[in-house]
């Protein structure tokens, strides 16, 4: 529903010396999606990127599910036409590339450079690709490669893909083009953060996957964050703990899966609520126990953005960092910093 004022509503303007924003104990970072708004963006006073989400890159700038470059020739010599008409819109959309496997990596690659120039030195963690089966498949050529799903939100994702056979190389291009952007760039700054991963053992098998992929950890400062978004990551953390350098917590699947909704339904749409008590105190157990573990643990969903007191109950917590969409940086520093002034209080 769409509203048409008659005259000018009334407002008022705001005016703050970003060169006055108070310092916080808690690091302030952004979400980025989009690498062109990188470097404007950066311009808002923050410690750097807590997430930057490779499948807005991949999604505008590729739009080709990475198996049929892969496979392109096979495509392009099969016996369905089909098939070969997605070869053909293939090769007409990386004209220039005699590997068609070079075009995503480029693609990707200058994506996250661009991000990880803009906020030089300060850390940029990259998630590796989320896509969904059914978002995977509206990529072209993915209908050859994505199964059909019924519940795609909590079926084949996130860490379960890197390591499979039947994704595994498609992943690989992911990690060279984060291999160039660290080894032949030299942003260094940039990190990689797992999403969706299920058990432990399922982490232990991504990091072995990085390191045939040439992503090893520690190796040149590299770090490997985990996504903690799923009830199982919050029973075994002090685990995970073992096996990964930092966490980011997503707070809209956490909240979802321990709610048990899809918040993708209407239906239930309006129990969807990150600040239910649930979700809270499954995130402080998280955030208490991965302190004790001496390591860094901050959060990338939704929730700090929206609810200034939800920033402020993470403070109250001692969560690591905090990264927020770019609109609510300004305003949810000055909130935090009221916060640790009271707790200092």
């Amino acid at each position: 529903i769409g509203n048409v004022y008659k005259g000018i509503i009334g407002f008022h303007v705001e005016e703050l010396n970003l060169k006055d924003l108070p310092e916080t104990k808690t690091q302030i970072m952004m979400n980025i999606g989009i690498p062109e708004k990188a470097f404007m963006q950066a311009q808002i006073p923050c410690e750097g990127v807590g997430l930057a989400r490779e499948e807005f890159i991949i999604n505008s700038h590729v739009g080709i599910h990475p198996l049929a470059l892969i496979n392109y020739e096979k495509l392009a010599q099969s016996s369905a036409p089909e098939m070969r008409k997605v070869a053909k819109k293939v090769g007409e959309l990386t004209k220039g590339y005699s590997n068609k496997e070079d075009f995503f990596v480029d693609k990707v690659m200058y994506g996250i450079a661009r991000i990880g120039a803009a906020f030089w030195p300060n850390d940029v963690i990259v998630r590796f690709s989320d896509f969904k089966t059914n978002e995977y498949a509206n990529l072209l050529g993915g209908q050859f490669y994505e199964p059909e799903e019924d519940n795609p939100m909590i079926g084949w994702r996130g860490a379960s893909r890197y390591y499979d056979p039947i994704y595994k190389p498609a992943f690989g291009l992911e990690c060279k083009a984060i291999k160039r952007v660290r080894d032949e760039i030299g942003l260094d700054n940039v990190k990689v953060m797992v999403p969706f991963c299920r058990t432990v053992d399922e982490g232990k098998r991504v990091i072995e996957t990085l390191r045939e992929f040439g992503l090893v950890q520690g190796e040149n400062g590299l770090e490997v964050y985990m996504m903690v978004e799923i009830p199982s990551n919050v029973v075994m953390i002090e685990e995970f703990c073992t096996v990964f350098d930092g966490f980011s917590i997503g707070s809209n699947d956490l909240t979802q899966l321990t709610l048990g909704l899809d918040r993708d339904s209407e239906i239930v749409a309006h129990l969807f609520d990150e600040n239910n008590e649930a979700v809270r105190k499954s995130i402080k157990t998280a955030i208490t126990a991965v302190r004790k573990c001496g390591k860094k643990i901050g959060i990338c969903g939704q929730a700090p953005s929206d609810y200034p007191e939800f920033a402020q109950f993470l403070v109250e917590c001692g969560i690591s960092s905090i990264s927020l969409n770019p609109d609510t940086v300004v305003q949810t520093r000055l909130s935090i910093y009221e916060k640790e002034q009271e707790l200092k209080g």
